[in-house]
């Protein structure tokens, strides 16, 4: 995931939480506003209880992989993906796909 397709600044975090659109599931819980850019972008969020840096930033580039897989970048919205503590009970492909599933109520959300 390229940095221009990255939410990096705490004030944009908030105002996307803000809009208070969210779907959650067992790994993740994704926010989501229409965008204001002309491509789509996305922030991750990984708390202290996954683990020390080291296991936070191992998540984090999983996540950049799968959303690698999964987005094009002309999706209508920007989003921000906030990893639960239960991401490590699952394997990669469970969670790659429990990713794919929020994104496919995320665009449902969207057409309303």
């Amino acid at each position: 995931m390229k940095k221009p397709f990255r939410v990096c600044k705490n004030y944009e975090f908030s105002a996307i939480i803000g809009q208070k659109k969210s779907v959650a599931s067992n790994s993740f819980v994704c926010y989501f506003q229409k965008r204001k850019e002309e491509h789509a972008r996305v922030g991750i969020s990984v708390g202290k209880k996954l683990g020390n840096a080291v296991c936070r930033n191992k998540v984090k580039r999983q996540v950049r992989s799968m959303i690698d897989h999964l987005f094009s970048f002309n999706e209508e919205y920007d989003l921000i993906i906030i990893v639960r503590p239960r991401y490590h009970l699952q394997d990669f492909a469970q969670n790659e796909k429990e990713l794919a599933t929020n994104k496919v109520r995320i665009e449902k959300k969207m057409k309303r």
